[in-house]
């Protein structure tokens, strides 16, 4: 069983997701715990819902990033995990910390990458009058969501469309594909090796996987 933790800034929802799929054992493996940078979020409340235990790391009691990462080292490192999941940590992990956990970070992110790296990626893809909207699921490195993509999914824009009504969709393909992913990996049927991105032929997934959802 694959030991994980969970990094969160917010609502929880994809921890949630990831949570119910350890629960029915679609995951080889257990959340051991839930790390939130923001003290009273609803992502602390999940944790509880699923008896995880959870921790708070308030990034604004630091006065650098550096003295946040090691904080967050500190309270990672004797948890041993096999996998650190960012599921809506809005913090920028230093170099340091990145490359300590080489292989076994990876993030979920908004956009269909290298598209709308960082903040406001669905408001952007609207201003712009993109046809395609999407997620990446991506291993972490030192910079910005740069790290090997995993897999992607898509969807169609509607033009006439808010933007929280495209928000809403796109978490329905985050808590459907990043479940999927973290069990493929639990099953070391994805890894990275080289800085590429190996793929077993029982994965869910293959290089350079978009899949579409009309969601």
């Amino acid at each position: 069983m694959k030991k994980i933790i969970v990094l969160i800034s917010g609502s929880g929802s994809n921890l949630e997701a990831i949570a119910k799929a350890c629960q029915n054992g679609s995951i080889a493996g257990s959340i051991e715990l839930v790390i939130s940078n923001q003290p009273n979020v609803k992502g602390l409340e999940r944790a509880q819902k699923f008896h995880l235990m959870s921790n708070v790391i308030n990034h604004k009691e630091f006065d650098s990033r550096e003295s946040f990462d090691k904080a967050l080292l500190e309270q990672i490192l004797p948890v041993e995990p096999d996998l650190i999941v960012l599921a809506g940590f809005m913090r920028i992990l230093g170099k340091d910390f990145t490359q300590a956990f080489e292989g076994k970070l990876i993030n979920i992110h908004p956009s269909l990458l290298p598209e709308y790296p960082g903040l406001n990626t669905h408001q952007q893809a609207i201003n712009n009058g993109d046809l395609m909207h999407g997620i990446s699921i991506h291993y972490v490195n030192s910079n910005l969501d740069d790290g090997p993509i995993i897999a992607q999914g898509a969807l169609k824009i509607d033009p006439n469309q808010s933007e929280a009504k495209l928000i809403n969709r796109i978490h329905k393909i985050e808590h459907a594909m990043y479940p999927k992913v973290i069990e493929d990996i639990s099953k070391g049927y994805i890894s990275l090796k080289n800085g590429a991105v190996v793929y077993a032929k029982e994965s869910h997934f293959s290089s350079n996987h978009m899949e579409f959802f009309n969601v």
